[in-house]
């Protein structure tokens, strides 16, 4: 039998056949691999950020989000959906409290049943709202997290009711000194989406005037050794970059703050999408390492050697 021009023993494919594997493609690449005498490629990188249907606004559970990992050369994927919050706090967009043991259950499940595969870990998103710090804290103690991801969503109701105004400046500045207390708590690994603010407040955006500010609160994110995130699915947003710009990026980099990569997957077939450019971004900003997170301890990659574990889809 022959694969793209490649034949490869037929009494190998059958081995392959009676253990089931055949349905995955990568076990016949595998099977390219050893015909060829090439080496494997080595799984290297995390998909550091994606979600669940319990937040009411992502499709695909995290089996599917898992599979989709694996076709991408990943060697995990953490799981980071919304966490939930008091007294209905942003309800519609994350899980509810009583959902909460069910998460971890599923997130558990599915590492399981990816066991020797792709290493499934079980992570949140969590917003940073001032005056909830205590209950946080209680609820990051409540399970064995190993990644998690601070988040200041301006778009919510209970944020636009405390912080907005009719200067949007003034709001974007807001929004970055909230960013600062968010690393200040102690409470987080990698501050997420760290300019979202701007798909909000786009009519007054403007990139010169707000960087002396962004300057500041990136001064003080450095002291705490908290990480920040390279989010890809900012090219979907109303301004249509990664989130950050490229001249925060640049200035995280100067800074020596660790980066993290994540799609925010909210379905399934965004699992690492713009990885390869993202990461190119990285080393264009200054970046040499990109992190992931394991039991909360930061790990690090050398870029290039992230880049060449990828499979390139299809």
């Amino acid at each position: 039998m022959s694969v793209s021009g490649l034949r490869i023993d037929q009494d190998f494919l059958l081995l392959l056949l009676a253990f089931g594997i055949h349905r995955y493609g990568m076990y016949l690449r595998l099977a390219v691999h050893a015909e060829t005498g090439c080496m494997m490629k080595q799984a290297k990188m995390y998909e550091s950020h994606s979600h669940t249907p319990l937040c009411k606004h992502a499709d695909g559970w995290p089996d599917e989000y898992a599979l989709v990992a694996e076709q991408r050369g990943l060697k995990g994927l953490i799981v980071t959906c919304h966490n939930p919050m008091p007294n209905g706090f942003s309800a519609p967009v994350r899980m509810a409290e009583d959902e909460f043991d069910r998460y971890v259950e599923l997130v558990s499940r599915t590492r399981e049943q990816f066991q020797g595969r792709v290493d499934v870990r079980l992570g949140l998103e969590a917003d940073y709202f001032e005056g909830m710090e205590s209950y946080l804290e209680r609820q990051l103690q409540s399970a064995e997290f190993h990644f998690v991801l601070g988040s200041v969503h301006p778009q919510i109701s209970e944020w636009r009711d405390r912080y907005w105004q009719d200067d949007l400046f003034e709001v974007q500045r807001t929004y970055f000194h909230l960013l600062a207390k968010t690393a200040e708590t102690g409470l987080f690994d990698s501050i997420s989406h760290p300019d979202l603010i701007k798909n909000f407040t786009s009519s007054q955006w403007d990139p010169e005037r707000i960087l002396p500010d962004i300057c500041k609160s990136l001064d003080r994110i450095a002291e705490t050794g908290v990480a920040m995130e390279l989010n890809t699915s900012g090219v979907n947003k109303t301004i249509s970059e990664m989130n950050p710009m490229p001249s925060m990026l640049e200035e995280i980099a100067k800074r020596g703050i660790p980066i993290t990569l994540g799609s925010d997957a909210h379905v399934p077939h965004r699992v690492a999408d713009g990885y390869e450019t993202g990461l190119n971004l990285l080393k264009k900003s200054g970046f040499k390492h990109v992190s992931f997170f394991l039991e909360r301890q930061r790990q690090e990659l050398v870029i290039d050697d992230a880049l060449e574990s990828l499979i390139t889809p299809a």
